[in-house]
Formats: C-alpha cells, structure tokens, sequence
C-alpha cells in the first residue's frame, strides 16, 4: 500500500514538473497557442485536484467503514451454543478476532462466523 502511494506521489510531482518546464527562449508563440497551453495546465491541474479529491474520499470510506461496528456471532459445531460480540470491521481475520472491550478470540476451522450490522453504535 505504502509503495501505491510513492509511486501516485511521484507521478504527480513529476507531472508538476513537467507542465512547469520552461519552453526555449528562441521560439516565440503566437496567442493561440498561448491560450491552449494555459487551457490544457488548466486542465491538467484540476484533473490533478479531482484525483487527489477522489482518493481522499476514498480512503476516509475506507477508514470509517473499517471503523463500523458489527455483531458477530460465533457458532460452534460441537455444541448448540452461540455467542454474540461487538467487533469492529478492521479487527475480523480469517482465524481471529478482538472485541470492542479487547478481547481477542482465536477461532477454529470447524466454528462458523456470521457477521450482521449494528444499528447502533
């Protein structure tokens, strides 16, 4: 994840870099082309903001969704006995997971999991 992020980061400084390249001093452009070349750093600039925006957005979703609390309920196969406890999205695993109050359970392959949303935190 971290590696995603320096090479997002990169792309970005180095696109920055680039539009902010001077031309050569001998060539001199007319308007025309001055109006496209600060329509498209325009452009290129508020497509750097939207995905900056858009990846934000994102990982604040991830964050508080991870952040939800569940109920899950631990059935076990040897006996009929069920219990329920308040776990958060991010602290489940395949074969382990810790409450709310910070109880950490190890769960078995023969257990079976069922996780439901809670209404209310």
């Amino acid at each position: 994840m971290l590696t995603k992020i320096l090479i997002t980061l990169l792309i970005i400084v180095a696109a920055m870099l680039y539009i902010r390249k001077p031309r050569e001093q001998g060539v001199r452009a007319n308007t025309k082309e001055l109006a496209k070349n600060i329509k498209l750093r325009i452009a290129g600039y508020i497509l750097i903001g939207l995905s900056l925006t858009a990846t934000a957005a994102y990982w604040y979703w991830d964050w508080n969704d991870s952040r939800q609390v569940v109920s899950v309920t631990i059935v076990s196969p040897v006996s009929d006995d069920s219990v329920v406890y308040q776990v958060r999205k991010k602290d489940i695993t395949s074969n382990e997971i810790t409450t709310i109050d910070g109880i950490r359970i190890r769960l078995s392959n023969q257990e079976r999991i069922i996780v439901a949303n809670t209404v209310n935190e």
